[in-house]
């Protein structure tokens, strides 16, 4: 039985696509029509806010999802911030999450939760919670690799020190895939002085979890290290030509 839960909401107007593309990571009028992709709204400090999973349906109809814990702040964001736009935010409820293809989609019959959380940790999909946002920065956890950050779009909330990060500097701490002994911890839980968990689940063994980590903190700390998928096993720094 898992306690991570999904709220779905739609967004329908014609002004949905760009009060969007001045809010989330990546780049909405480029995300083809019923494609979801996992993005995130920053804070003003280049941390993760909220995380959501978006699916545009036309560029008029959008429908997002947000982990339960996080749908209630999240409504609230959206109506202040899009007071002024010509769209409507409403909650549809409940959905339940599956891998296809490699990425996560929702509906609403209900799935093995606990499944899809082994799933998406051993595939590198980290997920933003309650507990865990304005922690992490996008980079942190490879989330360009997963195409849910444009590095050159326009203005969106927290652009300046995201895009600092990226053309400027690297960051000292990222996404890894681990296994340890004993209880799966929890999320935000420093497991080791620069390891910090983003999403844990308990195995047979102990238990998996995506931290976010300098690479010297996990030789010193009582952890298996396992590997990602290629995609989210380079660099994360901006390739230099």
């Amino acid at each position: 039985m898992s306690d991570v839960a999904f709220t779905a909401f739609s967004l329908i107007g014609v002004d949905a696509q760009k009060f969007l593309q001045g809010q989330v990571l990546l780049h909405v009028e480029r995300l083809a029509e019923n494609t979801t992709r996992y993005t995130g709204i920053c804070d003003l400090k280049g941390r993760i806010h909220f995380g959501l999973w978006i699916t545009k349906l036309n560029p008029e109809e959008f429908i997002l999802v947000t982990t339960h814990d996080q749908g209630e702040e999240f409504a609230k964001h959206i109506k202040k911030y899009g007071a002024f736009s010509k769209m409507k935010l409403d909650t549809l409820g409940p959905v339940f999450p599956t891998i296809q293809d490699s990425s996560t989609v929702f509906s609403n019959a209900e799935t093995d939760v606990a499944a899809w959380q082994l799933a998406a940790i051993e595939s590198g999909q980290a997920w933003i919670s309650q507990t865990t946002e304005h922690v992490f920065q996008p980079q942190e956890l490879r989330l360009h690799q997963r195409l849910g950050v444009d590095y050159d779009k326009g203005c969106y909330l927290g652009q300046e020190v995201v895009g600092r990060l990226w053309f400027k500097a690297k960051p000292k701490r990222w996404l890894h895939l681990v296994a340890g002994q004993g209880d799966a911890p929890a999320a935000g839980q420093q497991l080791h002085a620069d390891v910090e968990v983003v999403n844990s689940i308990a195995t047979a063994t102990g238990f998996i979890a995506l931290v976010v980590a300098k690479p010297a903190a996990l030789e010193q700390a009582a952890l298996e290290l396992h590997e990602l998928p290629a995609h989210l096993s380079g660099d994360v720094a901006r390739p230099q030509s």
